[in-house]
């Protein structure tokens, strides 16, 4: 039985991860993109351009990739301080994705869509795996079924860090394709080649993982949310039916699962309390993951030495200090759109595959 639950979880979770992440793609680029712009990005690059207009793009210790928007204001001549200003970090997803797509096209928005379908299928896949072979050895020593909101939370932590050796290598070349300059059409498996050569290597792919000591606690959140109020439910669910004098198959069957509108909703709750709760540190991963590495003689101040040593506590410091909470919740309306809608459609999926897997193994 426990590895017909295990099997039930992987592939429903699998196939729920893909498909959301491929039908919420455009989000996700739009969040990412947002995420990783900075307010210092604006003002560098707005300083940079009356020195040397062929250094903006490698100057900032935050860059990643210039608003559509922003290399238009930038290509005036002499600007004034009113005509060179650059769209503040508050600038609606909307009108940032207009802009996108008026200067590059529908190309941006599925630039990496396979590597981040690949990535999502496989980090659900294992995730499940993970934290539901967790669950069965819990029991099986606690010799009972029900796990409070505190075990949850720390089984869910284990199995997000289960998943993260094979799955973060594939975030952080993901997050670079995103992030990329796609006038220059390089390929997929050329940006990988270019990170592993030009970066620090296999541990360069690894950018953020600081970030999980705390990131771990937000699929931790989502799915102890979910978990928790889907067991009152379904309880409740039970009671009712037993009240009702419904003892047929399906009656019992149907009192053992969410329905696709019930999971879909309860997705939606758990997944916004967990992404607002772990934000900043969310977005100070994706910046440190999107940063170009300078060349040896690009930059020789001093400054040079203290991004080599950038952390997710010091960025989060730096965006705080650039400007406010304001700057560490940048792009948190698409994250949550997107995160929001792809946890609801993952959960609903997973429910109803689960729950057919486990009739077919049962059969």
């Amino acid at each position: 039985m426990p590895n017909e639950s295990i099997l039930g979880e992987v592939v429903a979770a699998s196939v729920g991860g893909a498909f959301s992440a491929s039908a919420l793609y455009p989000l996700e680029v739009l969040k990412t993109k947002m995420q990783a712009k900075s307010k210092e990005e604006n003002e560098d690059s707005s300083s940079s351009s009356s020195s040397s207009s062929s250094k903006e793009g490698s100057d900032d210790s935050m860059e990643v990739i210039d608003s559509p928007s922003d290399k238009d204001t930038s290509s005036s001549s002499s600007p004034s301080p009113s005509a060179s200003s650059k769209p503040p970090p508050s600038e609606s997803a909307l009108s940032y994705a207009k802009a996108l797509y008026q200067k590059e096209g529908i190309a941006p928005f599925y630039a990496g869509i396979e590597t981040s379908t690949f990535q999502s299928a496989t980090e659900k896949a294992l995730y499940f795996f993970a934290y539901t072979a967790f669950k069965n050895i819990y029991t099986f020593f606690a010799g009972h079924r029900g796990m409070g909101a505190a075990v949850n939370l720390l089984l869910g932590c284990m199995a997000e860090w289960a998943h993260l050796p094979i799955t973060l290598p594939i975030d952080c070349w993901t997050t670079q394709i995103q992030t990329g300059d796609h006038a220059k059409n390089k390929g997929n498996l050329a940006i990988l080649l270019t990170m592993l050569k030009e970066g620090d290597g296999l541990s360069g792919m690894y950018k953020g993982i600081e970030a999980y000591t705390v990131l771990c606690l937000k699929p931790a959140i989502q799915y102890t949310v979910f978990e928790q109020v889907k067991g009152i439910m379904l309880a409740r669910k039970r009671l009712s039916s037993g009240r009702s004098g419904n003892s047929t198959s399906t009656s019992a069957l149907t009192a053992d699962t969410l329905t696709a509108m019930e999971a879909f909703l309860l997705g939606m709750v758990a997944r916004t309390i967990a992404t607002i709760a772990t934000f900043p540190y969310l977005r100070a991963k994706v910046v440190l993951q999107s940063q170009k590495k300078k060349s040896k003689g690009e930059s020789g101040d001093s400054s040079s030495g203290s991004e080599k040593k950038a952390n997710i506590p010091a960025m989060i410091a730096k965006m705080y200090m650039s400007g406010g909470l304001g700057e560490c919740f940048q792009g948190l309306g698409p994250e949550l759109t997107r995160g929001v809608f792809s946890a609801a459609l993952m959960m609903m999926m997973k429910e109803k595959i689960a729950f057919a897997v486990k009739n077919v193994l049962n059969a």
